[in-house]
């Protein structure tokens, strides 16, 4: 048994970086993206080799396993471990050196693959392997798993673009592995000389054989190339701290030929007849696979071919005929960057797309990227699908066709002793399936638990034994991630779902997708890491607080852990009370982002809003849930007793002012808003009002009820412009008005939410029986009525029906004033698409409203920091800065001249005004200008 709290001490005395064995670094670090699960001891980020050193030392004293970890990516197992895991992506993670006359580049083992990309790019260089996760994954890993990605076919594998290793072994040996025995340990070439012959024919020769040990790079034929060697070794050998890795010249220019083909097998035929055309890739994908085949050519399936060439017209005079070669049902060529990444992301999302069956059923890795000889594919798939037919299961296949890799998940049930047996059977039937087609178990992601098992069938007894020699060699007190390739565990132990418990619990939401369970919810985190780039690609949002913290606790993966743990209790051992749930969840801004950018579609605002149900449950509760939560509230009853220029004049007061915020819990350095004198709806009743056109219902959010009413007075102008007889909804004097809830879900406070929302059904009965629209214009209260109201009252037969009758500004506009045309406004925009329309309601209105008003540029991504009461929490607003930084007040530094800066949410427009200064404003409000404008003009020329 493990004496934790010596062993913590003494590694504290040693190290200079961080050392965590408490409850939320331990949790953070059971599991990477495989099925597997292992409680590590603790974890340590080291700064350096020195560090590195250090562990190391007193791990083998102690005889405890050290594990390397960088993204956390790997779907095997490999990156888990019971004892002591290095994370090197907190400090070790630097690119030291950047040399384009030689075409290298040293880089230390966490620097993520894209910022080498990135760097390397404007000397019109680039390492050449690139697997999905390239926004996440970092080149410690990529050399540990010998990682592949699309372009293998043309740039190859991780291992052929190794030039040199820094490696320190288990018992603190300091080696330089290279070429030509550089940097072996003693003995290594003393094995290898002895086995020449099996080194020399017992190794299948495809391109993507990941499997085993590569000791055949160490044949005097092949350089005895002591660095290619120790690629895929899974850090089982030896510790990298540095890499001198070579780089390729990167196309100039590029095109994508998108062939369609009446069904896989079609695809998968194909793809290797197109290799002697030279392409960059020879990607395959099905169309069940395809959440929207928008964009792409008619078909079954698809081969994404791409070229390259000095020039626009060379890059697409090679694709046209590439499919001038390939005998396909329709195809695409696309020259246009963005147009390609369009395309791309298809293809990168299906790493998470694929762990849901098109019917929603859960599918897990296991047997990821098996590899054949790309002239068997065809076979091989035809013999891969008949193998899950006879076990009663479906897997959708995709992948690296031109280099013969298959990438599946498959439906298989873990979570009960006849499903993991059957798990059991089918696992190594396909291995022999693998084996007879002349392939390897693994052709891109390693062996891990998941297949080291199984190498014997592959290799044979006599290799595998050879295997475990060599690991003798390098490491021989088996302190480096013992269990993996050589003396594995069992592929069926160890499964992360065991843990779990096998009845739903109780729970607020109701999980409409995942069948009502909140661990079933859970589980949708495969752990693929998209919640982890540190730079948000367009108009992605998830996760802000991740690229502001650059903590793993504070990304969406991160928090999913947590919550796995708390459910399994034996890490977080109090359930809904704990306390390292709760602060990692602190900073979920409940953007929605991961709603929409999680390939698996994790719904962190939603286990957010349920655990602080929970937690909080007969307990008292911040105060800031009590002065933002109740918001609606407050402002009613400030409206009812017309105190609101009283308390804009207290807020205005430093001393009043600062008491307040400290007793409502709001951040020091928050401004606090004014609340309107006139609030929208008593403007209403005092106004001339339309009575012909199409009535839509203009719901008074607690936002422009009480502090923006003009974003509703504008609204009104427009609408009615439009031909549309506006009307409100339904009140009563003592019954209360309608609300969305937003406060309160958004606190967690899920009982009053519920109360607020079955009110409101209440109120809303009569429009619902009209089945009129209801048009909202604060863009997260039509997130929470069209998104989260049927899933908490999911009981409440009225629940989708209101949600469904939930309309945009823009979109009520495109639907029931089609022929309307807005005022000419003319005029560049700047600012940010709201956080949750981009999640939940999506902006093709929005897009469509803005060309035709002549607003012309593109709103940025990413959320503005505020988030409705997160920013304005104290302790907060450090993130929620360092979250605007990031895209919103760089869109406004760059504006153009006489831009207009666009902001539909409250609180980005607070957020605007707050820290840039500038006033944001409704598209309503703009259009609104636009047509008194146009009234003057008009009233002019008569």
């Amino acid at each position: 048994m493990t004496d934790l709290s010596g062993l913590e001490a003494e590694l504290r005395g040693v190290v200079r970086g961080e050392v965590g064995f408490d409850v939320t670094a331990r949790a953070l670090m059971t599991m990477d993206a495989s099925n597997y699960r292992r409680v590590p001891a603790g974890v340590v980020a080291p700064r350096d080799a020195e560090d590195v050193a250090a562990v190391l030392e007193v791990c083998r004293v102690r005889g405890v396993p050290v594990v390397a970890r960088g993204g956390g990516t790997s779907i095997a197992g490999q990156a888990t471990g019971t004892g002591v895991v290095l994370d090197f992506t907190r400090h070790m993670n630097g690119l030291l050196e950047l040399d384009p006359a030689t075409r290298t580049a040293v880089v230390q083992p966490g620097l993520v693959l894209d910022r080498l990309q990135e760097a390397a790019a404007p000397h019109g260089l680039r390492f050449g392997p690139d697997p999905s996760t390239h926004g996440r994954c970092t080149l410690g890993g990529m050399i540990g798993n010998n990682s592949c990605g699309s372009h293998s076919v043309a740039w190859g594998t991780t291992a052929d673009s190794v030039r040199e290793l820094s490696v320190i072994t288990a018992r603190g040996e300091r080696l330089r592995p290279g070429q030509d025995w550089a940097g072996a340990p003693d003995g290594l070439r003393a094995l290898v000389e002895g086995d020449l012959a099996r080194l020399r024919t017992g190794f299948p020769d495809l391109p993507r054989r990941i499997s085993g040990y590569a000791l055949d790079a160490l044949l005097p034929e092949k350089g005895a190339d002591v660095a290619r060697s120790f690629c895929g070794s899974e850090g089982t050998l030896g510790i990298l701290t540095e890499a001198v890795v070579s780089l390729v010249e990167a196309p100039r220019a590029r095109a994508l030929a998108v062939l369609a083909y009446g069904d896989e097998s079609g695809a998968a035929e194909a793809a290797a007849g197109l290799l002697p055309l030279g392409p960059l890739t020879v990607e395959g994908m099905a169309a069940d696979l395809v959440r929207s085949p928008a964009g792409l050519p008619g078909g079954g399936a698809w081969l994404f071919v791409e070229t390259g060439g000095r020039t626009p017209a060379e890059a697409r005079v090679r694709a046209e005929a590439i499919v001038r070669a390939a005998d396909v049902v329709d195809s695409l060529v696309v020259t246009d960057p963005a147009a390609q990444r369009t395309l791309w992301r298809i293809r990168e999302d299906a790493s998470g797309t694929a762990t849901r069956m098109p019917d929603g059923s859960e599918a897990w890795p296991g047997w990821e990227d098996c590899a054949v000889p790309p002239a068997r594919l065809g076979p091989y798939l035809r013999d891969f699908r008949a193998l899950l037919t006879d076990h009663g299961l479906r897997g959708t296949p995709y992948g690296h066709f031109g280099d013969g890799c298959i990438h599946v998940r498959i439906d298989f049930d873990l979570l009960t002793e006849a499903g993991v047996g059957r798990f059991r059977r089918f696992s190594e039937e396909l291995a022999d399936l693998v084996v007879a087609h002349g392939g390897s178990l693994s052709g891109e992601h390693g062996d891990g638990q998941a297949r080291a098992e199984l190498l014997p069938r592959m290799y044979g007894e006599e290799t595998v034994r050879l295997f475990e020699r060599a690991k003798a060699v390098w490491d021989p007190d088996d302190l480096l991630n013992p269990g993996m390739l050589v003396r594995p565990a069992p592929l069926d132990t160890n499964l992360r779902f065991s843990v779990l418990p096998r009845r739903p619990v109780d729970v607020a939401f109701g999980y409409p997708a995942d069948g009502g369970d909140f661990g079933a919810a859970v589980r949708r985190c495969v752990g693929v890491a998209k919640c982890r780039t540190t730079t948000a690609a367009g108009p992605a949002v998830m996760c802000p607080s991740f690229r502001a913290t650059g903590e793993e606790e504070h990304s969406t993966r991160g928090r999913a852990r947590l919550l796995h743990e708390m459910l399994a209790g034996e890490v977080v051992t109090t359930g809904w009370r704990s306390t390292e749930v709760r602060d990692a969840l602190d900073l979920c801004l409940s953007c929605k982002g991961c709603r929409s950018d999680c390939p698996v579609g994790v719904d962190m605002a939603t286990y957010k809003a349920e655990f602080l149900h929970h937690h909080y449950e007969g307990r008292r509760r911040p105060a800031a849930h009590h002065t933002m939560g109740r918001l609606p509230l407050w402002l009613r009853w400030v409206a009812r007793t017309r105190t609101a220029p009283l308390l804009n004049t207290l807020a205005s007061v430093r001393l009043p002012a600062r008491a307040g915020k400290r007793l409502g819990g709001i951040a020091p350095e928050r401004q606090i808003p004014r609340i309107a004198r006139e609030p929208f709806t008593r403007w209403w009743r005092r106004r001339k009002r339309r009575t012909t056109g199409d009535p839509v219902v203009l719901w008074p959010d607690t936002f422009t009820e009480h502090l923006s009413p003009s974003v509703g007075q504008a609204a009104v102008r427009v609408l009615e412009a439009a031909g549309l007889r506006v009307v409100l909804p339904p009140s009563r004097p003592l019954g209360g008005a309608v609300c969305c809830g937003l406060t309160y879900l958004s606190t967690g406070q899920l009982d009053r939410a519920r109360a607020v929302l079955r009110r409101t059904l209440d109120l809303m009965e009569p429009v619902l029986r009209r089945g009129t629209p209801v048009v909202v214009l604060e863009p997260s209260c039509a997130a929470a009525l069209r998104g989260d109201l049927p899933e908490l009252l999911h009981d409440d037969p009225r629940a989708p029906r209101l949600a469904s009758s939930v309309l945009t500004f823009a979109e009520a506009l495109e639907r029931h004033a089609p022929d309307w045309t807005p005022p000419a406004v003319d005029r560049p925009v700047a600012g940010q698409t709201h956080c949750h329309q981009h999640a939940v309601l999506g902006d093709t209105a929005d897009r469509g409203l803005r060309a035709s008003a002549g607003l012309t540029g593109e709103l940025s991504g990413g959320c503005c920091g505020l988030a409705g009461n997160f920013g304005f929490e104290k302790g907060h607003f450090e993130v929620s800065k360092a979250c605007a930084e990031e895209q919103l007040l760089p869109s406004v530094r760059e504006a153009p001249q006489g831009a207009v800066f666009l902001a539909d949410g409250f609180s980005c427009r607070t957020q605007l005004e707050q820290l840039a200064g500038v006033r944001g404003r409704h598209l309503a409000e703009v259009l609104a200008e636009g047509l008194e404008k146009k009234e003057k003009e008009t009233g002019a020329g008569k």
